[in-house]
């Protein structure tokens, strides 16, 4: 998102405090910016710019809402601004208002056609929007307009990779577009460009490349490397020290920087147990909260860190705070779509650096030592997969923490669902869906006759869920069946409300090729039957491990023939899915609270950090 900054000639009162307060917000001193931003409106309330640059502040720190009443202000006052409405689309692509966003920049360019900004934020609407060769042209429209326009160069490479594919031959050949724009890109940063290459790492991430069931390593580690390259240029413009090792005095210092340090399935499945768990005399836990989030799981975090940081600021501030702390180990439990982290991530700043299955795929990133998986979850050979080195922690390689939910049960009716016949769920998100694998749905259907496939639909993702239906649609259509009879899209449900239809669901059908962990820890508490296709890589084995932890491996299907075959018995033989259910609450116990990963994190944890005392 971009905001165009002038600075007058001869400044007013309000326009001197203007300036102060973005020179403050490119320092990441947002707090004190947004006083000079009021500052100035307090001078004079029919300026424009502040209103603008006020807005953008409100945008950036999750406040949306009070950011439209600002760019609104702004064009009241001057109808023509095209920064007013290109910044007014901004917060409405934040709010997932995606035709009001592509409006808004549509109206900056009619006001000022030389708008390479706006260009670039229309073509990360249209993208959003699953209109790729439409985003895609748009970038270069914005490269034409600017070629050295970074944000632009960076979006044409990632945007190649779309979130949901139109047709099953579509994945390979964005994928060896991304791979040829990805070289380019490289070339592209030359010395002078790579100056500027920091403003655009993490603004866009190959994150929905995992979605592909490929290997990908090289793509990832020559985009780490790219990463990790244009980071290093502006840790040396900034100074940034090595990290240092300092004196062991008996208890190691380790930190955690995420922005899920709240109710996320990332902190519930892995961050929490080391919070709860990990040996408190002999590890410290310094948190670094890099997001918005903050409720009782935060509070929760704050009690059990011997340091807890929070709040909008800049990357050279976090570097600052996270190098304070002299950490022993760092580690970063996600990085695959959270831009600080990966930033932060691409520099040294302890002697040890370590990521783990947030985003259960490999970084690429040079500057990570290891990688946090586990052993239930792992394929043979599976060190060969990633760039860092693997450490298979034992079982599921957390502690888990049940839910303990108490279940609200569903009006089907209300929810346009018929009560009779079999329903069969399907709740992960849209780009987990394969178009290779659709056809698994209209064969299960074909076996039952009637029945229910129950997804979800996000409201900030309506464009995936359409593309997604229509997909769908077409599977059905094709083996003479109508869809509709057959899917059904719900919207997202309060915990209490899934709960009480996961207890009432027949089959709980995993994705092929990504898995779902908390979605298939919740099936299991639940008591509900999974079906799944072990997958070749750690992201298409989370709910397989966790059936085979039970010893389940029957709901394991090695093929998706296989797989519809598991799921239409599970429905039309009640007899069995009554013992599958018998033995999931016998068994469920080996998966909550496991101390063993916990354990070997501790030894893992002592034996890489340097300076540990050896034993002779």
């Amino acid at each position: 998102m971009f905001a165009r900054f002038f600075r007058p000639k001869k400044e007013t009162a309000a326009q001197e405090q203007l300036r102060l307060g973005n020179s403050l917000r490119d320092q990441g001193r947002f707090d004190e910016a947004a006083a000079r931003y009021r500052g100035a409106l307090e001078f004079d309330p029919n300026l424009p710019a502040a209103h603008v640059s006020l807005g953008n502040l409100l945008n950036d720190q999750g406040r949306p809402s009070e950011a439209i009443a600002c760019f609104r202000r702004a064009i009241a006052i001057k109808p023509d601004y095209a920064d007013a409405h290109a910044n007014l689309g901004n917060a409405f692509q934040y709010l997932s208002e995606m035709d009001e966003a592509i409006a808004c920049y549509r109206k900056a360019l009619a006001l000022d056609p030389t708008y390479f900004e706006a260009q670039h934020n229309l073509g990360n609407a249209l993208d959003s929007e699953c209109r790729t060769e439409e985003a895609l042209d748009s970038f270069r429209k914005a490269l034409a307009l600017n070629p050295e326009f970074v944000e632009a160069r960076w979006a044409l490479t990632f945007s190649q990779i779309p979130a949901v594919y139109a047709s099953a031959g579509e994945p390979a050949l964005r994928r060896a577009a991304f791979s040829r724009d990805l070289d380019e890109l490289d070339r592209w940063f030359d010395a002078e460009r790579t100056k500027e290459g920091a403003r655009v790492v993490g603004i866009q991430q190959p994150f929905l490349l995992a979605y592909q069931e490929e290997n990908n390593r090289d793509l990832l580690g020559r985009y780490g490397k790219l990463c990790a390259r244009l980071m290093q240029s502006w840790a040396v413009r900034e100074a940034i020290p090595a990290p240092s090792t300092r004196e062991f005095d008996g208890v190691l210092r380790v930190g955690v920087a995420t922005q899920y340090f709240w109710s996320h399935s990332i902190w519930t499945a892995i961050v929490r147990g080391w919070f709860e768990r990990l040996d408190r005399g002999r590890f410290a836990l310094y948190a670094f909260h890099l997001g918005e989030g903050d409720d009782e799981q935060t509070a929760f975090a704050r009690t059990r860190a011997a340091h807890f940081e929070q709040g909008a600021r800049g990357l050279r501030l976090w570097v600052e705070a996270i190098q304070r702390q002299q950490l022993d180990v760092l580690v970063y439990p996600n990085i695959g779509n959270d831009p600080v982290a990966l930033k932060l991530a691409c520099l040294r700043l302890a002697p040890v650096q370590v990521t783990t299955w947030g985003h259960p795929e490999t970084t690429g990133l040079p500057t990570l030592d290891y990688y946090l998986s586990a052993v239930d979850m792992e394929p043979p050979g599976a060190k060969e997969n990633y760039t860092e080195k693997l450490v298979e922690l034992p079982h599921l390689g957390c502690f888990y923490s049940r839910l303990a939910v108490q279940a609200f049960a569903p009006d089907l009716k209300s929810l346009g669902l018929d009560a009779a016949g079999p329903l069969l769920l399907c709740p992960g998100t849209e780009f987990k869906y394969a178009p290779s694998h659709d056809r698994i749905f209209p064969e299960i259907a074909r076996r039952l006759g009637r029945c229910r496939f129950l997804f979800f639909t996000d409201p900030t993702r309506r464009a995936l869920s359409r593309k997604l239906q229509q997909r769908l649609r077409a599977a059905f259509a094709g083996a003479g069946l109508n869809g509709d009879d057959f899917v059904v899209f719900l919207p997202w449900l309060p915990r209490p409300v899934f709960f009480g239809l996961l207890q009432r669901a027949d089959v709980f059908l995993d994705t092929i090729g990504f898995s779902g962990f908390n979605n298939a820890m919740q099936a299991v508490e639940a008591g509900l039957p999974i079906v799944t296709r072990e997958g070749r890589f750690l992201r298409g084995r989370l709910a397989s491990g966790i059936l085979k932890r039970m010893q389940l491996s029957e709901l394991v299907a090695a093929s998706e023939e296989e797989y519809v075959a598991i799921a239409a018995r599970l429905v039309q033989d009640a007899e069995y899915r009554g013992r599958i259910r018998a033995r999931i609450a016998a068994q469920r116990h080996v998966l909550f609270e496991d101390p063993a990963p916990i354990r070997a994190l501790e030894d893992f944890l002592l034996a890489v950090a340097p300076q540990v005392p050896r034993t002779p």
